[in-house]
């Protein structure tokens, strides 16, 4: 029996880009070649991409952490390095996409081919011809390849079936999606047999389709984590029509129209707009002397609330075509809002928000450091080369551009403290700095 995981915690890093080079043309009859030094390639993206043969989260319980290829070097003579390969990571339809630096909803992928954008390949380094001017017409100078974005990202996957059946364990809900459907979930006479949704798909003679599943776990206090309701309640949601299935025949111990009020009660308690979808009733265990018994009483009472009841066996089938009858004319009562049947609706290409720049900042962090944070100078020191001289020189006219060497003056910088941006560390002398 397969394993149903339907969360999951990932990191992505894009690939960083490619260094640039320094180079300078050497050929016969051109002494005085110049600078040819060619960009590094860009770092490769990462997607998520919606596959329709995919059920589960599963994989990511052995795998939560990917990565895209990084850019190459460039080479002489002007040639750009090649980019770096995306990697593509597939997930089921009904994954939702929370981006855990940002705290909040990024996307609901749900047809299959979506795709969406999660970490950008970091830019290329500029090999030493990008820097030639008229000022400067032999730079020994070129720029690292820039990082690739890391995020950290939850996917919840949310069922995405036209039917949904809800009520108390062994009340048959597995035993009627194996008698409609060719679904072949684990059946067994004690509680919780069902640990994981089960998804049936029902073909009816004119080849119209709908998908049936079932949603375990449901007692009292299910919201609150009680049982294993908390862990499928969220399924639902994505549901057309509930069925609300009942024991008519009363012989596990309980009252089955007490049943009927507790489990509404907990979708209500977790979300008033599942308590709010349309449900219909199904009396289940007829082929029982009991549910036989207790049906016209059953009947009269929900149907007195406004509820359409069928009485079936989903052992025997008795009543199961009429109840599927009813649920798919339902379907098409409401014109099967949804998204799946309109993807020419949907958004394919989606691209998840970049992360909030931060702005400058300086502060020290003791005697005789100073740290320097913000999106954009943070992301200029990734990039220099800080064991070439004239990398650094051009380094710190980029710092005075920026105006942290003003903001470093402010802060009392003083000769010989150590400069912290990023990843990278230098001394801060009086003699570079001009500004």
């Amino acid at each position: 029996m397969s394993t149903f995981i339907d969360e999951a915690a990932i990191t992505v890093r894009a690939g960083d880009g490619g260094d640039g080079v320094v180079s300078f043309r050497r050929e016969a009859f051109e002494p005085r070649g110049g600078p040819n030094g060619g960009d590094g390639g860009n770092g490769g993206d990462v997607y998520l991409e919606v596959k329709d043969d995919m059920r589960t989260l599963l994989d990511f319980q052995y795998r939560n952490t990917f990565k895209a290829e990084h850019g190459r070097m460039g080479t002489s003579k002007k040639r750009r390095g090649r980019d770096g390969e995306d990697t593509t990571i597939p997930v089921p339809p009904g994954t939702v996409v929370y981006d855990l630096d940002l705290n909040r909803q990024v996307a609901d992928l749900k047809v299959p081919g979506q795709r969406m954008l999660v970490a950008r390949g970091g830019k290329g380094g500029r090999g030493n011809a990008s820097f030639a001017t008229p000022a400067r017409q032999a730079p020994r100078l070129c720029q690292l390849g820039a990082p690739g974005e890391k995020r950290h990202l939850r996917l919840e996957l949310k069922l995405l079936a036209d039917i949904g059946i809800i009520g108390y364990p062994n009340v048959g809900k597995s035993s009627f999606i194996a008698r409609v459907s060719a679904a072949k979930p684990e059946v067994a006479a004690y509680p919780f047999t069902t640990l994981q949704p089960n998804l049936g798909v029902v073909q009816f003679e004119d080849f119209t389709t709908m998908v049936v599943a079932d949603m375990p776990g449901l007692i009292v206090d299910a919201h609150r984590g009680v049982g294993l309701g908390d862990q499928f309640l969220r399924h639902i949601e994505r549901t057309r029509v509930l069925v609300h299935m009942l024991d008519a025949s009363g012989l596990e111990g309980r009252e089955p129209l007490q049943d009927f009020e507790e489990i509404n009660h907990e979708l209500e308690m977790y979300d008033e707009e599942l308590a709010a979808l349309e449900q219909v009733v199904a009396l289940n265990k007829m082929d029982l002397p009991q549910a036989r018994e207790n049906e016209p009483e059953l009947r009269e009472t929900l149907e007195s609330e406004g509820y359409q009841v069928f009485a079936i066996s989903a052992a025997t089938g008795e009543g199961c075509d009429e109840l599927l009858d009813h649920l798919r004319e339902r379907l098409f009562a409401q014109g099967r809002e949804d998204e799946r049947a309109a993807p020419e609706e949907i958004e394919m290409e989606l691209e998840i928000p970049s992360l909030p720049r931060r702005p400058l900042e300086v502060h020290r962090v003791d005697a005789d450091t100073i740290e320097v944070s913000g999106t954009r100078v943070e992301k200029l020191a990734a990039t220099v080369d800080m064991e070439a001289d004239e990398a650094v020189a051009w380094f710190q006219e980029q710092l005075a551009e920026q105006g942290v060497m003003k903001a470093l003056r402010r802060s009392d910088v003083e000769e010989g403290d150590t400069i912290v941006i990023g990843d990278v560390e230098f001394l801060y002398t009086t003699d570079r700095d001009e500004r």
